[in-house]
């Protein structure tokens, strides 16, 4: 487990950060569970729907994943590595960061085909990214390895921003220079672009995603799932999402809002007031 995360176990962020941090060690052999298919998938880390044909994908501990004709999920390519960070930026383009199997960092890594095969960009063997937010025609990501935010447009060469001790990150659609963390005191926002971080504001949520100017959602540590129609300054419940802790929350657009928990990825496409199971997983044996 990272060091960081494992040093706020006291706070109220301990047990979804505990999930998040999935070992980088390469062994894999305790951390899966067969589904009905027979088919093994393990704790989920991103959610996303490629734009060019609606078609989900969820970035596992042991691969990206995507539901086949009976709704059962399918590997996507060959790569069963550990995926952190993850986040569909266009039509079957897909940026990730993680873990090789073998052990070690991704750095960031880049798809164009709907994650069948990856391209490293940069930071190889040096940074983890545990959260990717692709926006304004730029990656953000939470850099967990040294613990900073930073930023890129080619995806190479970096900008390094602040050091927080955060587990998700989210942008406004509107302004490049507002993001969000989720820290152990609450959402802390940013001003200009990730350089610096305001002290986190309570409510504490687990994880954030920003749809469009008035629809920011959150999810708190027992799956109840917010809305704030002004960038996170006031939030209204929506419902809880069935399974308990979060391990992903991806809004798509306004009104559709993907989520998951231990019990599988939901659905809700009315502003997240009611969700419905888009696919079963079994990760009872994910760290």
């Amino acid at each position: 487990m990272n060091k960081r995360f494992a040093a706020m176990a006291a706070t109220a962020l301990a047990l979804t950060l505990s999930l998040a941090a999935c070992s980088g060690s390469g062994d894999h052999s305790d951390s899966t569970g067969p589904t009905a298919s027979g088919r093994t998938v393990s704790h989920i880390h991103g959610l996303g729907l490629d734009p060019a044909d609606q078609r989900l994908y969820v970035a596992t501990h042991e691969g990206v994943y995507t539901p086949d004709a009976e709704g059962e999920p399918e590997l996507v390519g060959n790569s069963k590595d550990d995926f952190m960070g993850f986040t569909v930026s266009g039509a079957k383009t897909f940026y990730a960061s993680g873990h090789p199997a073998s052990g070690g960092n991704k750095g960031l890594i880049k798809s164009t085909d709907a994650g069948k095969t990856w391209k490293s960009l940069s930071l190889s063997g040096e940074s983890d990214f545990h959260a990717l937010d692709f926006a304004h025609g730029t990656v953000y990501g939470y850099d967990s390895t040294n613990g900073l935010v930073r930023t890129t447009e080619d995806g190479v060469s970096w900008k390094d921003g602040a050091r927080v001790e955060a587990i998700d990150i989210a942008v406004s659609p509107q302004e490049p220079d507002i993001v969000l963390a989720t820290t152990a005191d609450g959402a802390a926002r940013s001003a200009d672009g990730g350089s610096t971080f305001a002290k986190g504001e309570k409510p504490v949520r687990a994880f954030l995603s920003w749809a469009a100017k008035d629809a920011l959602y959150g999810i708190d540590t027992s799956g109840g799932v917010h809305r704030s129609s002004d960038g996170g300054r006031t939030w209204k419940k929506a419902a809880t999402v069935p399974g308990g802790q979060p391990q992903a929350l991806t809004a798509v657009d306004v009104e559709h809002v993907l989520a998951a928990t231990p019990a599988g990825v939901y659905e809700s496409k009315d502003g997240g007031n009611a969700f419905t199971k888009r696919l079963a997983v079994d990760t009872s044996g994910a760290h």
